[in-house]
């Protein structure tokens, strides 16, 4: 595991290059656990001397091999391990050994430099007489950088040893020396439960024994007098400079100086930075510290908190808990204070979180106390990352009766905060909320206006957009009242969101009030969150191109005043901007990573979850489909912000359609719908509504489908609300196909098909490509369906009994590749396009038709091959399949192709492809008969010859082997 440096092998190779080539003296230095040792054995392995003789010489063990003094007579290589063990009897002989080396030979002499008697001279006191010809080179062993230290971690405790807090911590406790890495690295592999790989469990893990033997046998060599020194060392746990550590020991300052002489002397202590003294391994000082007396250790503890109080600047938290450890429980409670307050001050809420937390669950914390940090906690919590030990430990201090109401109100207005907006826990906030504002009205008006405030924000399921507009009134009247600009600030940014959620015509106005060129850093931070707020509301609305430019200023300005939540919810607005206006790219992945990066919040990643389930559907990976959509059960999806918990229900629908579960679909459809009446934001029905309108007009709740699409237009009003005007026009085109297909009226399928080209120019407006696909492959589908219906003879030729999937409106199922000869029942059907619709049209283009009539198909069939293309450059997969297995049941057969099928007997055939890749992803024999228009017994047999050519072992296998 210690690895042999290459420059080492290098210069004792050079002596056994040539014959006539001069001897090679080479000393190894390094401290102790460096290696020495490993690299002399390394060394006796040299490919380069297969004939040398190898002859090992362990100084003060007694046991060297006697080496001769006259010459050998024959090529050698020396390896002498411990030189500084040695006494001066052996020196003097290893010295004639060392100056009688001829050509032909070579040694290496390893030693630990803080050991020598005489510091830089390896061999004694008097000056080496070498040999005219000798090369004496000097090779310094160094410790591990940190990736060397992740390697050794990982091939010791295998995935969980390689994280970057648990290597980093390895590499600062250990200083990188190997000995003790690998040591510490078996005490880990050991400790159960298994290590996880936390920096937390590697504090934890102790001293190996090996090093705490070698710093205790040193310290303990010193004399009584001097070893104060070193228990200061042990104390401050770091390097310090003379005069730090000569306080802390209370040696005085002559005493000190030559204490401190005697630890270097000794080893005990090292100088591992210029003028500052400490420990080699810093893990050696908790060995040290554990032998100290308890009233000396308090001593030392007490008086290392005055060192470090004078320090620039000062690190409160060190102070903290040295006061702590010296029983000092005031002055560690205001050092505490002062280190959260220093780390708020600097953005790091995190710290300042994780610190207040330990601090508040240590028993016996007196009210007082409690009552000053418990806000502080609540402060940060609210501004950076909470976790869920933040809001158990506020939830316990609110019920605290010796707390002052004012206190009391802060703290529940805190918690209600971070159970609205960071843990998706909206009733319980809601109702901690309320509280607060009553709380606080007549202690603290300002935070009763900032609870107030909290109020407005609309996104929450339950209240109603009156209810919220009533909150908004009290809002900014308590702040006015209050006369704080910021508290104004954080009330005209949650106004920005609700008046933009509703597409208020004021609400542009209102994002330009935001004081973004404050200089209070409060006042920036709101800032921040109204453009945030803005940005959010305008991918909703789908002002795509405005959000850019307030996800840059809104981060700018939170990344300026500190406010890492703020930060943290831009980026997940970014991935819903990506998603609708087709920047796939990596998309799946850049939400992996941040939910990854916000695993112990996931309600700050509910964006990044829906949008991996929308890419889920769109490349026909159903099961991963619904497990991201519901957030892969990391809370409620009933607790989803009203617009996303709509996004992903429509999401939801339109699988649950493609499975052909009609009834299953309309329930969801109208619990979906159910929320989002009751809130009375109508821009945020967009991406539910087409989808909720096709699963009751399958069901056959007609009446249903039209009160949903009559609500819709009748809740948006005037509203400047670009998408869901574009969904407005899509679910008028799904009512009008599938009323047109129950009535076997062609006419009414071209009028669909025309409402739907509108929505696809809306979409492209917008632009949002995707949705423009969908809705141009069911302008296409409708076209030739309305073909198919005229073909048929009329109504007589439509089967009303349902169908596929299809992309927003009437689709078909179980059609026939031509194999196996089984007709094509036509329906209703939404999600994706399906094919052609009516029974009995014919594959390869029916019968003659008008001129008018062939034009018409000829362009839907061009409509069709554009969006599969379209579908295709996205990465939609399943889209794409879907679009062309429509295709080839309208494009007439290809000119110049010999009668017959086409032999596919050592290779798949291009449906037999696509059938695995449908397979592949999770789909299941109906599915994909649903999708490609195809009997469920013809995908068995495709499924089958595909794994008969591949080799494939079972479905999932199948992906390895396209």
């Amino acid at each position: 595991m210690i690895a042999t440096c290459g420059s080492a092998r290098r210069s004792l190779a050079r002596a056994f290059a040539d014959p006539d080539a001069g001897p090679v003296l080479l000393y190894v230095e390094g401290a102790a656990g460096l290696g020495k040792t490993h690299l002399l054995s390394e060394l006796a392995g040299l490919p380069e001397a297969p004939d040398a003789a190898r002859l090992w010489w362990r100084c003060g063990a007694g046991d060297g091999q006697q080496v001769a003094d006259e010459p050998w007579g024959k090529p050698a290589l020396l390896l002498v391990d411990d030189v500084h063990r040695a006494d001066e009897d052996e020196l003097r002989r290893l010295r004639r050994v060392l100056e009688g080396l001829e050509p032909g030979s070579a040694a290496a002499v390893a030693y630990r430099p803080e050991e020598l008697p005489v510091p830089g001279l390896p061999l004694g006191g008097s000056a080496m007489t070498y040999p005219f010809r000798l090369t004496v080179l000097t090779h310094r062993l160094a410790p591990w950088d940190e990736e060397r230290v992740r390697r050794a971690a990982a091939d010791v405790l295998g995935e969980s040893g390689g994280t970057a807090e648990a290597v980093g911590t390895l590499h600062e406790r250990t200083g990188g020396v190997p000995r003790a890495v690998v040591d510490l690295l078996a005490l880990l592999r050991e400790q159960r439960p298994a290590f996880t790989g936390t920096a937390a469990e590697v504090a934890a893990a102790g001293v190996p024994t090996r090093l705490a033997e070698l710093v205790l046998s040193r310290t303990y060599a010193l004399s009584p007098a001097h070893r104060p020194l070193v228990w200061a060392a042990a104390v401050l746990d770091g390097p310090a400079a003379r005069d730090e550590l000569i306080a802390v020991s209370g040696l005085g300052a002559v005493p000190g100086s030559d204490a401190l002489l005697r630890a270097l002397e000794s080893a005990a202590l090292a100088e591992p930075g210029e003028g500052r003294y400490g420990f080699a391994v810093p893990l050696a000082a908790a060995a040290v510290r554990d032998t100290v007396p308890g009233p000396v250790r308090q001593d030392l503890h007490r008086r290392a908190a005055g060192v470090l109080s004078r320090r620039q600047p000062v690190a409160w938290t060190a102070v903290g808990e040295h006061h702590r450890a010296a029983g000092d429980d005031r002055r560690w409670l205001r050092a505490v204070e002062k280190a959260a307050e220093s780390a708020a001050a600097s953005g790091r809420h995190q710290e300042a979180i994780v610190l207040l937390e330990r601090t508040l669950a240590a028993p016996g914390i007196p009210p007082q106390a409690r009552a000053r940090l418990a806000p502080l906690l609540a402060r940060n919590a609210v501004t950076g990352l909470r976790s869920d030990q933040t809001v158990e430990v506020l939830a316990q201090i609110v019920q605290d009766a010796d707390l002052p109401p004012a206190v009391r109100g802060e703290l529940r207005l805190d918690l209600g905060l971070m159970l609205s907006n960071q843990m998706g826990r909206f009733a319980d906030g809601w109702r901690v909320l309320e509280i607060a504002a009553a709380e606080l009205r007549e202690v603290r008006s300002v935070l009763a206006a900032r609870a107030m405030a909290a109020l407005v924000t609309p996104y929450w399921p339950g209240a109603s957009l009156d209810v919220h507009r009533g909150w908004l009134i009290k809002a900014v009247a308590a702040a006015d009242d209050s006369g704080d600009e910021a508290m104004r600030t954080a009330v005209l940014a949650n106004q920005v969101g609700l008046a933009m959620s509703w597409a208020d015509p004021e609400a542009w106005d209102l994002v330009e009030r935001l004081p973004v060129q404050s200089t209070d850093p409060a006042c920036v931070r709101q800032a921040a969150r109204g453009l945030c707020n803005a940005a959010d509301s305008a991918v909703w609305l789908g002002f795509y191109r405005r959000v850019d430019g307030l996800l840059a200023e809104g981060r700018e300005l939170a990344t300026r005043s500190g406010a890492p939540y703020t930060e943290h919810s831009a980026s997940g607005t970014r991935l819903l901007q990506e998603w609708w206006t087709g920047q796939w790219l990596g998309l799946a992945r850049r939400c992996e990573e941040f939910i990854a990066d916000t695993a112990d919040m996931p309600f700050l990643a509910s964006d990044a979850y829906v949008v991996r389930g929308l890419l889920a559907v769109a490349q026909g990976d159903w099961g991963e489909a619904r497990s991201w959509l519901s957030q892969r059960g990391t809370f409620g999806t009933e607790n989803l912000p009203v617009p996303l918990g709509a996004t992903a229900a429509g999401a939801v629908i339109r699988l649950t359609l493609a499975r052909q579960e009609v009834a299953d679909a309309a329930e969801q459809a109208r619990a979906a719908w159910t929320v989002v009446a009751e809130k009375g934001v109508w821009p945020w029905a967009a991406e539910l509504a087409p989808w909720a309108v096709e699963a009751l007009a399958r069901a056959g709740d007609t009446t249903g489908a039209q009160a949903m699409v009559r609500d819709f237009a009748q809740g948006l009003g005037a509203a400047d609300a670009p998408a869901a005007r574009a969904a407005l026009v899509w679910s008028r085109a799904v009512l009008a196909e599938n009323e047109a297909l129950a009535q076997g009226k062609p006419s009414g399928l071209l009028a669909a098909a025309e409402a739907y080209r509108k929505a696809a120019a809306a979409y492209a407006e917008l632009p949002r490509p995707y949705s423009q696909a969908l809705t141009t492959e069911c302008a296409g589908r409708c076209v030739l369906a309305a073909d198919a219906v005229g073909e048929a003879g009329g109504a007589d030729g439509v089967d009303k009994s349902g169908g596929a999937d299809g992309a927003g409106g009437a689709g078909e199922a179980d059609r026939a590749d031509g194999a196996d000869g089984t007709q094509a029942a036509g329906g209703a059907g939404a999600s994706g396009g399906a094919g052609a619709h009516g029974s009995g049209a014919s594959a390869a283009g029916g019968s003659a038709a008008p001129a008018g009539d062939r034009a018409s198909t000829a362009s839907a069939i061009a409509e069709l091959e554009s969006c599969a293309q379209h579908f295709t450059d996205l990465g939609a997969v399943w889209d794409a399949t879907r679009a062309r297995a429509l295709l080839r049941t309208r494009q007439p057969a290809k000119k110049g192709r010999p009668p017959g099928r086409p032999s596919h007997s050592d290779q798949l055939s291009p449906r037999e492809a696509e059938v695995a890749q449908l397979a592949s992803s999770g789909l299941t024999n109906r599915e994909i008969a649903a999708t490609l228009h195809l009997s469920p017994r013809t995908v068995e047999q495709h499924i089958a010859g595909a794994m008969r050519k591949t080799g494939a072992l079972s479905r999932r296998d199948l992906v390895h082997r396209l």
